[in-house]
């Protein structure tokens, strides 16, 4: 590898900035586990307010908030309806089957979004022989369909359709900041129409790790023991809390510009001959079809690697390239003339 590495693999490879870490440095803390952590106490309280739901609690990762908001909503045996490109089944390693025992009932729809009428058709009929359908899983923005926002009116349609029927919702909000960053809805905007919410501290926000879930208190009650059950509760974990609240504060307001970074690099690589933008760009991702004749996602992965460029293949001929806060628009420019020369063709201007 030569030069300066520039890291576009996910907007989890942050560092911590040096005012974050001032803040986890003189951060309050207390045994979370024994509920006495006032910084924990404080985010979980914030996190509350900020999704207009009556409690939240703190976990360590994204996959732990979803696979308690599950547990916490379903029974084994059970179904959850969900995208097929959901993060629960392809990036959770089998968690729902594996913690809470339920089946997974795939929705198809473009970028990672279905219609009311798809939920609809996919509950299940109230007899001996079938799964209860209890929950349904929306993810907002969604990972896997190029960091696509959900309309709020078209979220609230689907949600509203699954709790018509008794269904819950759980709104898989890892990278809702990006959502209300691109829309200028509130999380509340979005969450008021899910029974559950999780949220990541960890990705665009910029903080090393954490993340939460908010509901109802019984529901939230529930998901801190399962919290503990999986294995998720900390002790002194007011450090974390403490470099989501400074996140918190500073972080949000300049998340368009890891949006505007993400449109430029798009821009840029559409005009690359052998390479195309297949999926719009609306937050902070940009997708990369790669054509055969330049190898597999995989090899040009490895080339960009060796000179300096980091990126991950998604599928056989798809890269994917997260914008986040350790990069400028610089730097995009750079990726971009390292891709360039990496298929053989003359870097395209970026006006």
């Amino acid at each position: 590898m030569s030069g300066a590495i520039i890291d576009l693999r996910s907007d989890t490879v942050t560092r911590p900035t040096p005012a974050m870490r001032r803040a986890m440095a003189e951060a309050v803390v207390g045994d979370d586990v024994l509920g006495d952590d006032p910084t924990v106490i404080a985010l979980q309280e914030r996190i509350a307010q900020v999704m207009g739901k009556e409690a939240a609690c703190f976990v360590p990762t994204g996959t732990m908030a979803n696979q308690t908001a599950i547990r916490a909503q379903t029974e084994p045996g059970d179904e959850v309806i969900a995208h097929e490109d959901s993060h629960i089944i392809h990036y959770e390693t089998g968690s729902p089957a594996a913690l809470s025992g339920v089946m997974i009932r795939p929705l198809r729809g473009h970028a990672g979004l279905f219609e009311a009428s798809d939920v609809e058709e996919a509950v299940r009929p109230n007899n001996v022989h079938s799964p209860h359908s209890a929950l349904l899983v929306i993810e907002n923005t969604h990972n896997r369909g190029g960091g696509a926002v959900w309309p709020l009116e078209r979220f609230a349609r689907v949600a509203a359709s699954a709790r018509q029927r008794g269904i819950r919702v759980h709104l898989d909000g890892a990278r809702i900041w990006n959502a209300c960053a691109a829309t200028g809805h509130s999380p509340a905007d979005y969450a008021r129409h899910a029974d559950t919410v999780s949220c990541c501290f960890s990705k665009g926000l910029g903080a090393p790790a954490g993340s939460a879930v908010a509901g109802d208190r019984a529901t939230i009650a529930r998901v801190a023991r399962f919290r503990k059950m999986f294995g998720g509760t900390m002790r002194q974990s007011g450090v974390l809390a403490a470099a989501a609240m400074h996140a918190l504060d500073h972080h949000r307001a300049r998340m368009v510009e890891d949006h505007a970074n993400a449109r430029r690099l798009a821009e840029a690589l559409s005009g690359v001959p052998g390479l195309s933008v297949p999926l719009p760009v609306e937050t902070n991702m940009c997708f990369v079809d790669v054509d055969p004749r330049h190898g597999s996602a995989a090899e040009l992965c490895q080339r960009l690697k060796a000179a300096g460029l980091l990126v991950l293949p998604t599928a056989p001929q798809r890269v994917r390239f997260v914008c986040h806060l350790d990069v400028s628009a610089a730097m995009i420019d750079a990726a971009v003339a390292v891709v360039a020369r990496a298929v053989g063709a003359a870097p395209q201007p970026v006006a």
